[in-house]
């Protein structure tokens, strides 16, 4: 006996006992509590409340009751959890913010988007919303199947009927074991509209529904950036998409200050805000003076004060940039089908949520022509009754009881048992004519509604049609007005986005150090002033290149060695004035030896522009600007060099314009671009001007009818000559002269066409540079030394010169460039000699300018 009452013990090996315990345990996290069923868009949590406010009779025409009864009525009745687990997902389903269509309605403190937690559920009230009674609705005719509860003591529905498709009009989320689910909400209106179209026509794609489904639809609004996101998860189920705050920037007292009025979804703004007031401690974001919340119950304000100096759409990029302003919502739209986990697309959802209604409307129709039909039946007995009433009272008088009167009318007038009871219960004033009546015209509407109910059944058709009219109902009592606006755009705020766009100064020194400034760093001074200090260079080093453009402008970058690099303004660190700048080799690959010989600022490649290069032996080349839109970051071959040759310039110009250009020697030869062939990007070129063997090409700029030549030499002397002294000679001639050299100007660095209200920016090697204006050097022929335009020591001389917009203030000296005056005034040696100033500015008395004109041209 002992060993028969021996407990059996099995040998089972643990690691398989874990899978399988595991797996067990899986799949009743998945199925039973962490994501929704694909028919009614619920998880069994949700379920349960619905259904038991339902029992509890809390109706939206009902009073409010406490939370804690219905918590207690949950959690003692069909989900053996935690309460606090239960009221936290009824408060969410009572929040505007959460559900896009509230499920409960909640009375007292339900929480905030601020973050704040609601009230203890002692302290709430709740019933049932409008909307959802049509979660509900008919669930009483046997539409859904009850299963048993936890315990078996109760009966609990396995789904909702869900009169309309919850799981995308509300969304959900949820985190099972190995997968999760997010879904967002949508519009109830355009949901339904997706359905009815997908009704009509079962062909449709995933694609064709977003006609009628735009995309989500936040209960918080903001903006979604771009459909592309959209577009993948409507198709595949998995898909992101980018939700922005919705802002304006207004302008008050002559300074800006943005609102934000909308948020993305699911971000709490206290959390935001105080996210913005680190990042100003912090100084990552700069500019804003004030940071105030002024939300009320109509509607969300926040309010961010900004400098007068900034630009307001810098800033608020920033935010979108660096805070929750701007989001990304991960779609994974998987829910339960049949018991198992799937990835579904939209088309997919409403699929299975209308074969749920087919079956919801099937199994209604089958109830209420089960209950149609039993009335018929006993509303038959009635009318056999009436039609022989005295043989019925007779028959019943002369019965001893009632189970012999009933026995009597189902013999005698072949009635079924429930025909005769209903004749025994009939009341007295059933026989009146009036009664009859009632009897006769209810037979005969059963009799429709029991043909009609048929029908139904025996057509799929016409449940379609049923379908489509009850989802029109719900669309009109319940649609509202899209909150969420989807725009036209980039997904991305490009680093751009975040820059100003502002004229900047980019400089390169000679051994490959660039920088970028604001060009306000920079004032306007008088000519003959000493300037002040623009760069720091290291020995040896000097400032090449400098050039003003705008941030948001591309640089196309040339090299002496004809190679193209790319990049945008914005790339360019931005330093200090003094600061030596940053290796250009960090920022383009270019190669050992090459250095930038010139820089051409481009706002757009679209223009029908060329590209019109000159090297050192004065050979030119015409290109297309399309030729140089895909430059790889190691660069591209922008022109083919002749041995021993540099490439020194090139324009933008639009094919028909006039090129001048200068020599080391004091020659210049004007002609017309027309006289250059198009070629292609590789080609070498043809000869621009003929040289002597110790010349070389120094410049090479764009002809202008109105405006003047502007010489510069290496020893700080300059002059402006009038263009029409400089007449159209043929591509290749040996040129005119431009200027007189001496040893007292040195030779010429520079040639550019400049207009009167430009300033001029004179760069020398050791870094020092000074701002003056084009109409304070003199004009002056073609045969003058010039006069001097910045004071050079002895040991520098003028590396660069380029021209700069006009500011429209011209702010005063500082203590620093006060300070270098008055060191000016004490150094004679750095004094102007006017009278050698005057000598220089007059022609040389025995120069022929006619026969040496003749003799420079070819």
């Amino acid at each position: 006996m002992a060993e028969e009452n021996r407990p059996q013990v099995k040998d089972r090996d643990i690691s398989a006992e874990m899978r399988s315990s595991f797996m067990d345990y899986a799949m009743s996290i998945i199925v039973s509590r962490a994501l929704p069923d694909v028919r009614d868009g619920l998880k069994p949590v949700h379920r349960r409340i619905l259904y038991a406010m339902s029992e509890l009779g809390m109706s939206p025409d009902k009073p409010y009751k406490k939370s804690a009864r219905i918590v207690g009525e949950v959690i003692g009745k069909y989900h053996p959890h935690g309460d606090s687990a239960v009221y936290e997902t009824m408060v969410r389903m009572a929040q505007d913010f959460s559900l896009r269509y509230m499920l409960i309605d909640g009375h007292g403190n339900f929480g905030s988007i601020d973050g704040d937690a609601a009230a203890a559920m002692r302290y709430t009230e709740a019933r049932l919303s409008k909307i959802a009674m049509e979660m509900l609705r008919d669930i009483q005719k046997d539409t859904i199947d009850f299963i048993p509860n936890y315990d078996g003591e109760e009966k609990e529905p396995s789904v909702l009927p869900a009169r309309f498709p919850n799981l995308l009009v509300n969304g959900i989320s949820g985190i099972a074991v190995g997968m999760a689910t997010n879904i967002p909400p949508h519009n109830l209106g355009e949901v339904i509209d997706g359905t009815l179209a997908l009704i009509k026509d079962p062909e449709l794609t995933p694609l064709d529904l977003m006609t009628y489904i735009k995309g989500p639809d936040f209960p918080t609004g903001g903006y979604i950036l771009g459909r592309e996101g959209i577009k993948q998860a409507y198709s595949t189920g998995r898909g992101s998409v980018t939700i922005r705050a919705k802002a304006e920037i207004e302008e008050v007292n002559n300074k800006a200050r943005i609102i934000v009025n909308e948020l993305p979804y699911q971000v709490i703004k206290a959390r935001l805000i105080e996210k913005i007031a680190e990042l100003v401690r912090e100084k990552k974001i700069e500019g804003i003076t004030d940071l105030r919340d002024e939300s009320d119950r109509n509607g969300m304000r926040i309010v961010i004060e900004l400098r007068r100096d900034v630009n307001p759409s810098v800033i608020l990029n920033n935010l979108y940039k660096q805070t929750a302003m701007q989001t990304t919502f991960g779609m994974n739209m998987l829910a339960i089908v049949n018991r198992e986990p799937k990835v579904l697309n939209v088309k997919e959802v409403l699929h299975h949520y209308l074969q749920h209604q087919i079956e919801v409307i099937r199994r209604r129709t089958e109830f209420d022509l089960k209950k149609a039909e039993a009335r018929a039946h006993i509303l038959e007995g009635l009318r056999i009754a009436l039609d022989h009433l005295d043989e019925v009272i007779a028959l019943i008088r002369a019965s001893s009881n009632t189970e012999q009167a009933r026995e009597g009318l189902m013999s005698n007038f072949q009635l079924s048992h429930d025909q005769a009871q209903a004749i025994l219960d009939m009341r007295l004033q059933r026989l009146t004519a009036l009664e009859r009546e009632k009897i006769e015209n209810e037979y005969a509407e059963l009799l429709k509604k029991i043909a009609e109910y048929k029908a139904i059944l025996a057509d799929e058709q016409l449940v379609l049609d049923i379908i489509s009219e009850e989802l029109t109902e719900v669309k009109q009592r319940f649609n509202d007005e899209r909150r969420t606006e989807i725009t036209i755009g980039d997904e991305m705020i490009l680093d751009e986005d975040l820059i100003p766009r502002e004229d900047v100064v980019i400089t390169v020194t000679h051994t490959g150090y660039i920088k970028r400034l604001p060009v306000t760093t920079y004032r306007s001074q008088k000519r003959g002033g000493r300037g002040v200090m623009g760069m720091d260079t290291k020995e040896n080093d000097f400032v090449e290149q400098l050039f003003v453009t705008n941030t948001h402008h591309y640089l196309l970058f040339f090299t002496n060695k004809g190679k193209a690099y790319r990049l945008k303004a914005y790339e360019i660190p931005e330093l200090g004035r003094t600061a030596r700048g940053t290796p250009i080799i960090n920022l383009i690959q270019i190669e050992q030896g090459e250095k930038i010989s010139a820089v051409i600022e481009i706002e757009s490649f679209d223009e029908p522009n060329n590209l019109f290069f000159a090297t050192k032996q004065g050979i030119v080349k015409k290109t297309p600007l399309q030729d140089y839109v895909n430059i790889r970051r190691a660069g591209l071959i922008a022109i083919n060099l002749r041995e021993d040759d540099e490439l020194i310039r090139v324009k933008l110009t639009d094919g028909h314009q006039q090129i001048i250009m200068g020599t080391e020697s004091g020659l210049s030869i004007r002609f017309s671009e027309e006289d250059v062939r198009t070629m292609g990007r590789t080609a070498t070129g043809v000869k621009g001007i003929s040289l002597t063997d110790q010349d070389s090409v120094i410049d090479m700029d764009v002809v202008d009818e109105d405006d003047t030549v502007l010489i510069v030499t290496t020893k700080g002397y300059g002059k402006r000559t009038p263009m029409s002294e400089y007449r159209m000679q043929t591509r290749g001639g040996k040129g005119i002269k431009t200027i007189s050299l001496t040893e007292k100007n040195g030779d010429v660095v520079v040639l550019k066409v400049v207009k009167q209200d430009e300033d001029l920016m004179v760069i020398t090697a050791s870094g020092t540079l000074i701002r003056t204006g084009i109409e304070g050097i003199s004009t002056m022929g073609r045969y003058a030394q010039g006069v001097r335009i910045i004071h050079i020591r002895e040991d520098d001389e003028v590396a660069t010169v380029t021209r700069v917009k006009r500011q429209d203030e011209v702010e005063e000296l500082d203590e620093l460039e006060q300070l270098e005056e008055s060191e000016l005034l004490a150094d004679p040696s750095l004094q102007t000699d006017s009278t050698d100033e005057q000598a220089l500015a007059d022609p040389i008395a025995d120069q022929d300018e006619e026969e040496d004109d003749q003799n420079q041209t070819e």
